[in-house]
């Protein structure tokens, strides 16, 4: 049901949960060498470190939402996985705080080092917004049933 405006903010945290899996998060520039932080692994030219942890939630940040979407008919189940999605999001949040200070502070002994951000760095934080908002307008629907069932 994609018609229903919180199918619409769930569709939009999914599709920006997914550019954060796959986009550099943060860049890092180390001597000659840039390093990019994705949400797998932090890369180098000839290095490779692993962020799998916060790969793992940020993906499952991506998928929750969708198959939020499809449980249309069950809308306190979908007040549930929101709260699940909201508790991702935060973890999300977390993990991606202390490898971009984690990454710094391994870089930082370098003579030379900058580092910055990326957009996708944002992403967790405007979702968690739009799922709140989602979780709002389907307690709305809810309460909106509840209210047509006393009527009858």
């Amino acid at each position: 049901m994609i018609q229903r405006i919180q199918s619409l903010y769930l569709l939009a945290v999914a599709a920006m949960m997914a550019t954060a899996v796959f986009t550099p998060l943060a860049a890092f520039l180390a001597g000659a060498e840039e390093f990019k932080l994705y949400a797998f692994a932090l890369k180098g030219a000839e290095q490779s470190f692993p962020t799998v942890y916060m790969g793992i939630v940020v993906a499952l940040a991506a998928i929750v939402p969708l198959v939020t979407i499809f449980m249309y008919k069950k809308r306190l189940l979908q007040i549930r996985m929101c709260a699940v999605e909201i508790v991702l999001l935060l973890g999300a949040i977390a993990f991606m705080a202390i490898y971009y200070y984690l990454s710094g502070r391994m870089f930082s002994e370098l003579e030379f080092h900058a580092q910055s951000f990326r957009i996708a760095m944002v992403f967790p934080l405007v979702s968690l917004i739009l799922v709140y908002m989602a979780a709002r307008a389907i307690f709305k629907d809810e309460m909106l049933v509840r209210s047509l069932d006393r009527i009858r």
